[in-house]
């Protein structure tokens, strides 16, 4: 199959086990591709290896449960600002992106469920 047509977006993803409570994010780069007979064809890669859709039937990195909750990009890393704060630098006149590249990667704590909703909840 001769490939005709490529083109590369990115995009990020947080999630969330409903299982376990574990949260992460990942950022992918989608490649939209067309073979020879006009077929699309998508390609997903995270850290420049290829990977199955992670929309399809997400998979828990912690417990391997497919329960899992899929929302758009930095709500995990807004739960971890929030819980962490002394992590993630000074808060008085450091700009988000700064204070985005200062925290830590979201894979260095375990989370759970309640706190990944709890900013959410109403009073």
């Amino acid at each position: 199959m001769s490939e005709i047509a490529a083109t590369t977006v990115h995009e990020a993803y947080a999630f969330a086990c409903m299982r376990c409570g574990y949260g992460w994010e990942q950022a992918y780069e989608i490649e939209h591709h067309v073979d020879g007979s006009n077929n699309d064809f998508i390609i997903y890669k995270a850290d420049g290896e290829r990977v199955p859709s992670p929309l399809s039937r997400p998979t828990c990195m912690n417990c391997g449960g497919h329960v899992v909750r899929i929302m758009r990009s930095g709500r995990v890393s807004t739960v971890q600002r929030t819980l962490f704060p002394e992590e993630n630098g000074p808060a008085e006149g450091v700009d988000t992106r700064e204070r985005e590249a200062a925290a830590p990667a979201a894979s260095e704590h375990h989370w759970h469920l309640s706190d990944l909703l709890h900013p959410f909840h109403r009073k």
